[in-house]
């Protein structure tokens, strides 16, 4: 089988894949194979959903989605996409807390690695979740919901509890919302006035490329009609009155509207338009989420790395995450800031200078996102996570054959 994941940098070694369309198909190819994975979007970067035996594609699934107003949630099929999933709650009059960057990813894929959107006051896309129903290793359809023994562990679980056949997410009523771009922020502002900077609006993503004397790009998502709203100057740099794409090389027009443009959520909270592919996928990415009382330390260190960073880089995005309970969170028990990194497709050039990141990331706490590309070479990152032990026997109780356990999981989980 000869496979790749999205970017084009992973070559999936699974000896062959499969797109079951029902829950009993399923069923069928986890029984009849000693290792298996679920395979949604294929948007991570490294070998988190690879597998020695079988991939299970979610995307041929059940994509129902059922809307329960009275309980403001919603029932998706785990391989349904969030791009879908908005149009759909759009039209019906609901919302999300918030979006990705990128609209195409799958519900399921998207929960199990902790991914996020931005926002003081805005938790990760897990913490929507309210219930899961997950096809284990014996056949078995398991209900967990929020309050359930080991629910906080089963959320962002990596693949390793079983197929994640459907999911219910809390949900609110349609709100509109509006993308204005600054350009231009001091360092000194970040640095400086960094709470000042990021509870400016909804959400705010700064763009650099850490080799200019300023960040290149604010763009904040403000709510149509909050109280307090950014004037056309942001911490010195001017509203721009034409719109851009982060990647200066990239066409304008795969991201969602800008210039002050009210419209609603679905439109405005992902950065890129769901009818368009972003780009071409020649890309690698990486993301370290920091404490944020850290923050302002991780910036200043990952700046001082600039001339080495930037030859490998199309861009970096700085943006803020709520805490949450959520055991492999990547924002448990703390408020985070991401750091993230979209690389050049230069896999031997990013592995190389990784290491320099993570030498002054990780004493800080920093996480690194779960499917994108990282190296640990100290093998850190298990301590990072107070609540390994329990998602460990979390995994025995579901998947006691851990039919499961890939490579990845066998360097986190031993």
């Amino acid at each position: 089988m000869s496979e790749l994941n999205w970017a084009g940098n992973y070559e999936y070694r699974a000896a062959r894949i499969a797109a079951p369309a029902t829950v009993d198909e399923l069923r069928e190819l986890v029984a009849s194979s000693r290792s298996v994975r679920a395979l949604g979007s294929r948007h991570s970067f490294n070998d988190l959903a690879d597998s020695a035996d079988l991939l299970v594609s979610t995307a041929a699934l059940p994509a129902a989605i059922r809307i329960d107003a009275d309980a403001s949630t919603v029932t998706v099929g785990g391989g349904v996409r969030y791009g879908d999933l908005a149009r759909e709650l759009q039209a019906q009059g609901w919302a999300l807390h918030n979006l990705a960057s990128l609209p195409h990813i799958s519900v399921a894929g998207a929960i199990a690695t902790a991914t996020h959107g931005s926002g003081d006051r805005n938790g990760n896309l897990a913490t929507a979740v309210s219930a899961l129903r997950i096809l284990t290793g014996s056949g078995e359809l398991v209900d967990i919901a929020r309050g359930d023994d080991g629910f906080d562990g089963a959320v962002v679980s990596l693949g390793a509890l079983g197929v994640v056949t459907e999911v219910t997410l809390d949900i609110r009523p349609t709100f509109d919302a509006r993308q204005r771009l600054f350009g231009g922020v001091p360092w000194e502002a970040v640095t400086g006035r960094f709470d000042e900077v990021t509870s400016a609006a909804y959400s705010v993503s700064l763009f650099t490329t850490w080799a200019e004397d300023t960040v290149s790009l604010a763009w904040l998502k403000e709510l149509d009609g909050a109280a307090a709203t950014v004037a056309d100057d942001f911490f010195g740099a001017p509203a721009l009155t034409e719109a851009r794409h982060m990647i200066p090389t990239m066409d304008v027009r795969n991201t969602t509207e800008q210039l002050g443009v009210v419209g609603p959520w679905s439109e405005r909270l992902a950065h890129f338009r769901f009818e368009f592919t972003p780009s071409n996928g020649a890309e690698i990415q990486s993301e370290y989420l920091v404490p944020r009382a850290r923050a302002v330390e991780a910036i200043e260190a990952v700046r001082a790395l600039g001339p080495r960073i930037a030859p490998l880089l199309q861009i970096s995005e700085i943006r803020t995450v709520a805490r949450d309970d959520l055991w492999l969170s990547s924002a448990y028990g703390t408020d985070a800031v991401g750091l993230h990194f979209t690389w050049l497709r230069d896999q031997e050039g990013v592995e190389a200078v990784l290491p320099l990141l993570e030498d002054a990331l990780l004493p800080l706490g920093a996480r690194p996102h779960w499917g994108k590309l990282s190296i640990d070479r100290d093998g850190v990152v298990p301590s990072l996570y107070p609540r390994l032990d329990d998602f460990r026997a979390l995994t025995e109780r579901f998947d006691p054959e851990r039919r499961f356990r890939n490579a990845f999981l066998a360097r986190l989980l031993g």
